[in-house]
């Protein structure tokens, strides 16, 4: 049987004392064309790519759509088919208001953090795309305009021999050779040999030798060719992460991402700052709030968070704007496909703490498939100057890689 989740009971959406409806707010006015325009589907497809990545797109009663991207994960397309009703008849270019709805009404659905935060982004992502086409003009635009007309790539990389130094030295060199990037990262959560047990967190002095080879191979070989970033995945113990931040302070480490679990903000402030080794955190934290804490902290050195997951193109752009108050760069996660990878870029030319957007997929070699354009060159990410995002689904690939079972949504 075929769950309605637009139906379900919730006492919260169906009554609040901040109902921001436009017909609540008497911002139901009619507007010139092309404004005057409404809401009139929402739908989602899931592709099976590296990361099961949901796509999202909004429709109107004046022919435009816009495409979006959820960040990936169990649950969000039936979220975002919950939210439906609440967008339906809305003025898509009421972003901001519309996003602050979706947070009220899903107030009892989770909408303080989680994947009720990642399913409105999806949509968030999906009006800007929207509004870009009907006003003409590119995202970035809507954001307050443009710092710089590319944005610099870090490409995420991988080898079968993950924790082999060598291994990831040769990779990290044929990268920079073979396909022009200037930004990496590499894991260092990965296995030396020399654990006793994988439960408690805690780095004994071989595996710390270990992960400092791996750095020193890599930053070595590269030299000045391309920063490095290393990434632990919120794996270690507070002491062994500061052990094993300061054990590669000498070499050209970009940042350690992620060395510590992310609920506990004391110990991550304590981290950061026990080392010189620069720290990046943030693709755990949702919305502002969440992420203010750990820029006001102080308890990170660049901040990561991840546009389609912690709530869209303004919430990262707010993000930004309290970075920048304490002078902290910006460098966004990013698992995506090419539609977020392009919004994150529409971000990253808006903001002027823009350091790189990551790209994990270099290894799927269908990616760039699924839209019509070119999206990272060299290693940079050009912006474009097209309405909206900038890219056109193919939807020949999108069918050709969909979730097994999945529909694909309507064409525009």
């Amino acid at each position: 049987m075929t769950k309605d989740y637009t139906d379900l009971h919730d006492p919260n959406a169906e009554y609040t004392m901040r109902e921001l409806s436009a017909e609540t707010m008497g911002a139901d006015g009619a507007r010139p064309a092309p404004r005057d325009l409404e809401i009139t589907d929402v739908q989602t497809t899931m592709v099976d790519g590296n990361f099961p990545w949901t796509l999202v797109r909004v429709y109107t009663d004046a022919g435009v759509v816009g495409t979006g991207e959820a960040y990936w994960g169990a649950g969000v397309p039936e979220l975002i088919e919950r939210m439906k009703p609440f967008v339906v008849g809305e003025n898509p270019l009421d972003i901001d208001r519309l996003f602050e709805h979706l947070v009220q009404k899903m107030s009892g659905e989770g909408s303080v953090e989680g994947v009720t935060v990642t399913a409105i982004s999806g949509i968030e992502v999906a009006l800007h795309d929207l509004a870009g086409k009907v006003l003409g003009v590119p995202a970035y635009q809507l954001l307050g305009g443009k710092y710089r007309d590319e944005v610099r790539v870090y490409c995420d990389c991988h080898t079968e021999e993950e924790a082999d130094p060598e291994a990831c030295a040769d990779e990290a060199e044929r990268v920079v050779e073979e396909l022009g990037y200037d930004a990496l990262k590499f894991d260092l959560d990965v296995p030396s040999g020399l654990e006793k047990d994988r439960a408690n967190r805690h780095l004994r002095p071989g595996e710390i030798r270990h992960k400092a080879e791996i750095v020193e191979q890599v930053t070595e070989r590269v030299k000045d060719r391309a920063d490095v970033a290393f990434d632990c995945h919120w794996t270690f113990s507070g002491g062994s992460a500061k052990r094993l931040a300061s054990e590669i302070e000498e070499y050209d480490v970009w940042w350690l991402e992620d060395p510590v679990p992310p609920e506990n903000l004391e110990v991550q402030e304590e981290v950061t700052k026990s080392t010189t080794t620069p720290i990046a955190v943030g693709e755990n934290r949702y919305r502002v709030t969440e992420e203010r804490r750990l820029i006001e902290n102080q308890a990170v050195d660049i901040v990561a968070p991840d546009l389609p997951k912690v709530g869209g193109m303004r919430e990262t752009r707010k993000v930004a704007d309290v970075a920048n108050q304490y002078y902290v760069p910006v460098a966004m996660h990013n698992v995506s496909s090419p539609v977020a990878t392009m919004a994150s870029a529409q971000v990253g030319a808006a903001i002027p703490n823009s350091l790189a957007v990551e790209y994990h997929s270099y290894e799927l070699d269908w990616w760039s498939d699924l839209v019509e354009e070119d999206v990272i060159e060299d290693g940079y990410i050009e912006i474009p100057e097209k309405p909206g995002l900038g890219v056109t689904l193919d939807m020949d690939a999108v069918e050709a890689h969909m979730v097994d079972g999945e529909t694909l949504f309507d064409e525009a």
